[in-house]
């Protein structure tokens, strides 16, 4: 008897399977006539018939059933090798730890970890949001490769960490359409009295922006205050108030949240830190988002 053919099985397997020429050809993405073909060359070189025709069905013969739990273990142990394969795979991607602080933007924060996903080493990304004190911890514990923040790591902590500069930027104010329609005043004078969301007190340009409130007489309404980038943002949409976010992002705050963009505060910078536990960046995937956050971000002429 010649070699098992082991295309002869698997065709041999599926019709078994599913019962009938036709039903097995439609799985296989294959004609009836070609599945036909080949089982009649298993049959012959087996020298015996595997199945018998019942109405329109096809049912086993003895010796097709023989045959049929020795084919379930074949291709059973072969899925199974496959999944253990594509298991091992899984498991050489590296973890890649990363802290982002509440305070930075869900759009930033994307286009600034994109290039480590892009690298020839394959990483599973973890990603970890809360204030950047609780993220501090983590990062001294080893728990997080990096931090992003809106805010330089404070001196006087009792953590290893280094602070590296990304980038810094202007403010620009958003307003859903429908607010910029209902005030109707130009910028910076839509701001007086008018409805606003106050980024919160863990938000690095806080202080900056109150201050360059009062020292232009600008009075807003404080709707309410908000630590979460996103979450301001959303409120922004709906209308609740103005608010503003890093001019770096002005398209993708504008697409992403249906707001326009009326006017730019330059006075106030937003600056971006990763925080690393290394004084010289040597993981290739930090370095990855440093080089291109200063490149296609920032620009190397922002950085200071």
């Amino acid at each position: 008897m010649a070699a098992l053919n082991f295309k002869h099985l698997r065709y041999y397997w599926m019709v078994a399977k599913t019962g009938s020429i036709a039903r097995a050809a439609e799985q296989m993405h294959l004609t009836p006539h070609a599945i036909s073909g080949q089982l009649n060359e298993f049959e012959q070189t087996l020298g015996v018939e595997l199945f018998h025709k019942v109405g329109r069905n096809l049912e086993l013969t003895d010796a097709g059933r023989r045959i049929l739990g020795h084919a379930d273990t074949i291709f059973t142990t072969g899925d199974e090798l496959l999944d253990t394969l594509r298991d091992q795979v899984a498991t050489k991607k590296r973890a890649f730890r990363v802290g982002v602080s509440d305070a930075v933007s869900k759009p930033i924060t994307y286009r600034l970890l994109a290039p480590a996903l892009s690298l020839p080493e394959p990483l599973r990304l973890i990603c970890s949001e809360g204030r950047l004190s609780v993220l501090l911890a983590e990062l001294a514990l080893h728990r997080l490769d990096m931090i992003i923040a809106d805010r330089p790591m404070a001196t006087n902590l009792n953590v290893r960490g280094y602070n590296h500069l990304l980038g810094e930027c202007g403010l620009t104010v958003f307003g859903a359409p429908s607010l910029i329609k209902k005030i109707n005043k130009p910028f910076p004078a839509l701001l007086n009295e008018g409805p606003f969301l106050l980024p919160g007190e863990d938000v690095a340009i806080r202080p900056k922006l109150l201050h360059w409130l009062e020292i232009n007489k600008l009075r807003p309404s404080i709707v309410g205050e908000f630590d979460d980038g996103a979450l301001i943002k959303a409120f922004g949409k709906a209308g609740a108030g103005f608010f503003v976010g890093s001019s770096a992002m002005k398209a993708e705050i504008c697409a992403q949240y249906e707001v326009r963009a009326i006017g730019q505060i330059d006075a106030i910078t937003e600056q971006i830190y990763l925080i690393t536990t290394e004084r010289r960046l040597i993981d290739p995937a930090i370095i990855a988002i440093s080089d291109a956050a200063k490149r296609d971000i920032f620009g190397a002429s922002d950085i200071k």
